[in-house]
């Protein structure tokens, strides 16, 4: 199968498509057909780890630690980057019973990645559920990661009905899902800060106001908030205590050593308080957040399409600060090629339309102890 792989750490410019072998399912495996992945924090950030020492890290550094040991100190140990993904199920393994070969499904593989290529397996526990039917490929794949930990975090957050609420970093990465839920879900008023280029988005994302970094300090605002979510970790607690309501919180979901300290102080004294968070993404996350978009509480927002062959091409888009929404990378295999939109119309078509990685996986089904499903058999 065609994958956007790099084998050493860098630039965009060290993703390149090559030829790579099929991933084989096990007995409780999922194979997906991707059709769309994205470009996230995490993705720009493996590509390039070896630059990344434990004071640029944006985490404690038992975390850059744990990092390095997991994608590789000096090359990547994973060769191919993509954590969300939305696609097809063209087979599973003989255990499984969540999903179906033809299902349409969307999801989260975490750092397992794998999603800049034409199949990925993940177990049939793993972040991913059926897509909403509101959706393209290229908007589902947009959303798992972001909507799940923005969920995560404002619930960590205890945010109420009716409080407010400033967002650090509103544009970003999780931002966009952050100011969404926290007005549509938890009824909260929210207050974005990003760059100028960015003002019109975060406000048609559901901000109430929307402060311009480059133009205003937001801590000079006179404002008072009762939650300060701080996404990179740039606030300053002791400049922050005075923009925050009696028992306010300033929330990082980015954070240091510093803050873990602050965040153990706080808890003893005083009545504001500095939270550290962390998100476990869990199944059932993702199928709250699908019925919330169908719901229409939640919307993908995407703002370039890129194919798998110029995934560089993405990164660098990504990387240079003009992105106002997601940026996405779409994913064809040869039986896409001519009509980008059609979908396999049923199993028994996909069994009609075997190739060479299919008789593989075939043969893997006959080997003892594992089994490979490609249509609705028991």
């Amino acid at each position: 199968m065609k994958a956007a792989v790099f084998t050493e750490y860098g630039p965009p410019e060290v993703l390149h498509l090559s030829e790579v072998a099929d991933p084989v399912p096990g007995d409780r495996d999922v194979m997906v057909r991707v059709r769309a992945t994205s470009v996230n924090f995490g993705d720009l950030l493996v590509r390039n780890f070896r630059a990344i020492s434990p004071r640029k890290f944006h985490m404690p550094f038992v975390f850059w630690l744990i990092g390095k040991g997991a994608f590789g100190f000096t090359r990547p140990r994973r060769t191919v980057l993509g954590s969300e993904f939305a696609g097809e199920v063209v087979a599973v393994g003989r255990d499984v019973t969540r999903f179906k070969v033809g299902e349409q499904v969307f999801g989260y593989s975490g750092p397992q990645m794998g999603a800049y290529a034409e199949y990925l397996c993940v177990p049939e526990d793993a972040v991913m559920t059926s897509k909403p039917s509101t959706l393209t490929d290229e908007e589902a794949a947009a959303i798992p990661y972001g909507a799940i930990m923005a969920l995560g975090l404002l619930r960590k957050s205890h945010i109420r009905p009716g409080q407010r609420i400033l967002i650090v970093g509103a544009s970003g990465g999780i931002g966009p899902a952050i100011v969404q839920l926290a007005v549509s879900q938890f009824g909260a008023h929210v207050t974005g800060v990003c760059g100028t280029s960015r003002v019109d988005y975060v406000r048609a994302l559901g901000a109430e106001k929307v402060i311009d970094y480059t133009q205003q300090d937001y801590l000079d605002s006179g404002e008072t908030y009762d939650v300060i979510i701080d996404i990179l970790g740039k606030s300053s607690f002791r400049r922050t205590k005075g923009s925050l309501t009696p028992h306010g919180r300033l929330v990082f979901v980015s954070f240091k050593t510093k803050q873990l300290c602050q965040m153990l102080w706080t808890s003893l004294v005083g009545d504001r308080k500095v939270l550290c968070v962390l998100v476990n993404e869990k199944p059932d996350d993702l199928v709250f957040i699908k019925s919330l978009i169908e719901a229409g509480k939640i919307r993908s927002v995407v703002d370039k399409v890129f194919p798998l062959q110029q995934a560089a091409q993405a990164h660098k888009y990504a990387e240079s600060g003009a992105k106002t929404g997601a940026v996405v990378i779409t994913v064809r295999d040869r039986r896409d090629e001519g009509d980008n939109h059609e979908r396999a119309a049923a199993p028994r078509q996909l069994l009609a339309d075997l190739g060479p990685r299919d008789l593989h996986l075939a043969a893997v089904s006959c080997t003892p102890g594992r089994g490979v499903r490609r249509d609705h058999e028991p």
